[in-house]
């Protein structure tokens, strides 16, 4: 089969040929990935009008929230919210932007010729951009293409801007796919690792100087499998096999969680890498490990619907997000932390929460999105709003880039794994897959 390895652990290589041809059921929600990702399968599903109209928000904005000026030295980056942060783009959110076009050619909501456009004209920004070793500023200016003031060199940001233009390159090939693969390829991982701990660095300022570490298990997964199957400066799987894999447990879920019980952390790395099937070397399959967290956080909003009006069996996924009192990244559900009390909830919700987890929940993300859309207040052009929090009387303004990205992606991954379908095809994700020592899950492996 075309495009399948030739060398290397047959359990995984049988594993994503079958991804690549569109063999492997969509576990937990009765849809399958298309041949290449740009043909329906039969096994696909019919999205519910509402979800379907929640997309096509959430690619408008993607799409008409991007500067179009080419003299402007930003050509393609898209703003990190509407209406606010007018001339703020958000490197993730352009990421997430790289990845959805591929999505609106085929529902024909553009042209495939203007999204092929804009997707090169976004590379060739890419390009052009300041950079340190292939790494991205989190935010940059719509009006210049330079820096935003103070914004860090982000190593999590930049990984969701690869994956976004891996994913177009795939798509659209030619052009695109050299650009994408330059971009990705002069990305030198060492830069940002932290040898002596064999960690990546949270953060680089400005002036270069790191702080943190990504040391407990996140949203990270991601960097992972690009940096172990890099062309050009690969790293071997130690870093993967170092941070901190916390096990905790809500009522009667068991999972690998994250630091504040963020619900976005067991999804933004699986909006584009298919870890359905898989294990790793310590048989952690981390797409059941998505699926329990999900249930979790639902239960966990259920249980204190009785002290938040916004909460409930349809209003749940707790996740970062706006609030009141300004964004809030702590916002999450038990386990967190070592003792649970890392979190915050203070009954505000984010619809990208529950709608993010659409292919590990499909009936109750489709339940949560149709709820989220009974208010009106929550609802505007670009469809759900970022929050709202009954108890306070408060809805949101704002629409966040990189929420309105999570939402889309994971609908089209539902769909018919739209998004994974052509990630998994490039050559390096599965080269990363394979250093990172994943295989196929075998009937009778142990979870972890």
């Amino acid at each position: 089969m075309n495009g399948c390895w030739k060398t290397g652990r047959s359990g995984i290589r049988r594993l994503l040929c079958l991804i690549i041809a569109g063999a492997v059921l969509l576990a937990g929600c009765g849809g399958q990935p298309a041949g290449d990702g740009t043909e329906e399968d039969v096994n696909s599903v019919v999205l519910d009008e509402e979800v379907l109209a929640e997309a096509q928000g959430c690619f408008r904005f993607l799409w008409e929230q991007a500067q179009t000026d080419e003299e402007s030295g930003a050509y393609g980056l898209v703003r990190d919210r509407y209406p606010g942060a007018k001339n703020v783009s958000s490197i993730a959110a352009t990421g997430f932007a790289l990845a959805a076009i591929p999505y609106g050619a085929e529902k024909g909501w553009i042209t495939e010729e203007e999204g092929r456009e804009r997707a090169e004209g976004t590379m060739d920004t890419l390009l052009s951009l300041e950079h340190k070793e292939g790494f991205f500023y989190h935010f940059i200016n719509m009006i210049n293409g330079q820096p935003g003031t103070g914004s860090e060199i982000s190593v999590i940001d930049t990984g969701i801007l690869l994956c976004g233009a891996i994913t177009a390159g795939e798509y659209f090939g030619g052009e695109v796919q050299q650009k994408a693969a330059e971009l990705y390829e002069r990305v030198d991982w060492q830069y940002y690792l932290d040898g002596s701990r064999n960690m990546f660095y949270m953060s680089c300022s400005p002036e270069g100087k790191f702080a943190g570490h990504w040391d407990v298990y996140a949203e990270q997964l991601m960097l992972y499998v690009l940096s172990a199957g890099s062309p050009t400066h690969p790293l071997d799987s130690t870093p993967y096999y170092t941070f901190q894999r916390m096990k905790g447990k809500y009522g009667d879920y068991e999972f690998i969680h994250s630091w504040f019980g963020s619900i976005f952390t067991h999804q933004y790395s699986h909006a584009f890498v298919d870890f359905r099937g898989l294990v790793d070397e310590q048989g952690t399959d981390w797409y059941e490990n998505s699926v329990t967290a999900t249930l979790a956080a639902r239960q966990f909003c259920m249980d204190e619907q009785e002290k938040w009006e916004t909460y409930g069996e349809n209003a749940w996924g707790l996740t970062a997000c706006d609030t009141r009192d300004g964004y809030n990244g702590l916002q999450g559900a038990p386990p967190s932390g070592t003792d649970n009390r890392a979190h915050e909830s203070s009954g505000t919700i984010a619809p990208a929460g529950a709608i993010g987890s659409m292919p590990f929940t499909p009936e109750e993300s489709t339940a949560a999105l149709k709820h989220y859309r009974s208010f009106p207040e929550l609802l505007g052009e670009y469809g759900l709003k970022d929050a709202y929090n009954l108890d306070q009387g408060w809805f949101d303004t704002d629409y966040i880039g990189i929420d309105k990205g999570i939402s889309l992606l994971m609908i089209a991954n539902y769909e018919n794994g739209f998004v994974w379908n052509l990630f998994m095809k490039n050559e390096a994700v599965r080269r990363g897959l394979e250093n990172l020592g994943f295989t196929e899950k075998q009937d009778g492996d142990a979870p972890s």
